[in-house]
């Protein structure tokens, strides 16, 4: 086990919350009708990338709700502000954000071949939860939320070689059989691609006014057992992530966790927005004896093998020390 723990600091903004899917444990996700349903213009989003970069943020996690342009209302609000497709906005967004200084890492559910590889040189690594390999009842209605669909997914960003980050959703009505097929698929994908960086394994917290209001949250011992059975199958190159602003990580920690993810000073958990993030002296107190030490949204070892774009070539160099890590 490392003799330290990993996170990044990072800008969190939520792009649109129209989503086709509809999944039983979410309060993210919008109707168009609903007055709280956005899609976030540029000079909203700018401010926001510039208060992070001031803050000392090297990432901007860009978060969709996954093929809005399902939802026709979605399509008339796209092109009102010039866009034809959401992807091209992502793009847009991503360039403002490198010329800022921030290295983009995008997170818009499933993506086609195409689309992935026209967002790969704009972004320092990619995201998709695959949550579980179970077909569950929290995902009826939830086309995206296919296991098949979402492994297709992270293979592309495999063959496309971005570094990638997925995970597991805990406690949303998988079982322990669940969760390891959900940890050995992933494993293969990274033994033929090598290209996942992190696996979050990430604890359900219930919601109110959601189809899963009443379901408990794991135990402290189901996250505990996940995790070790996670380190056992996981190659040792694939860090394993969890939520400081959802669980105590130090016991987390002792099993095999070695990273915390990104944490915000400036923006909030937009899919846990009652749950705060610490500050990077609370994350210092919540490792205890461990080191805490600061990455970039791409990890070191994709530094070394130049598994980025000549777009980002000079922010990454101006951000990373010689080992791949924060300045």
């Amino acid at each position: 086990m490392d003799n330290f723990v990993t996170f990044c600091r990072n800008v969190f903004v939520p792009v649109t919350n129209v989503c086709r899917n509809n999944c039983g444990y979410c309060t993210f996700r919008r109707d168009p009708e609903d007055s709280q349903a956005k899609l976030m213009k540029r000079e909203e989003i700018t401010p926001i990338l510039e208060q992070g970069k001031k803050a000392g943020c090297t990432e901007v996690l860009f978060t969709f709700g996954e093929y809005a342009e399902e939802v026709p209302q979605y399509k008339e609000w796209l092109t009102e502000i010039g866009y034809s497709n959401t992807i091209d906005y992502i793009c847009e967004l991503c360039k403002i954000a490198i010329d800022i200084g921030l290295l983009p890492h995008t997170n818009a559910g499933v993506l086609n071949y195409t689309e992935m590889e026209e967002l790969k040189p704009l972004n320092a690594s990619m995201g998709l939860m695959l949550e579980t390999t179970a077909n569950l009842a929290a995902h009826e209605g939830s086309p995206g939320k296919v296991p098949s669909t979402r492994i297709k997914t992270i293979r592309y960003a495999g063959d496309l070689q971005i570094p990638f980050t997925t995970g597991l959703l805990i406690g949303i009505g998988e079982n322990l059989d669940d969760r390891i097929n959900s940890l050995l698929s992933i494993a293969d994908l990274h033994e033929e691609y090598g290209h996942i960086q992190e696996v979050i394994i990430q604890n359900f917290t219930p919601k109110p006014d959601t189809l899963m209001a009443d379901m408990p949250s794991p135990t402290e011992e189901e996250m505990m057992q996940t995790i070790l059975i996670a380190r056992e199958i996981l190659p040792d190159d694939i860090a394993i992530q969890v939520a400081p602003n959802l669980i105590d990580p130090y016991l987390l920690i002792q099993c095999g966790a070695n990273d915390l993810g990104g944490v915000s000073p400036t923006t909030i958990d937009w899919i846990n927005p009652e749950k705060e993030w610490p500050s990077v002296s609370g994350l210092k107190e919540m490792v205890r004896e461990m080191t805490l030490k600061e990455r970039l949204p791409i990890y070191p070892q994709y530094i070394k093998k130049g598994w980025y774009s000549d777009t980002l070539k000079n922010l990454i160099d101006s951000l990373a020390d010689e080992d791949g890590y924060r300045k």
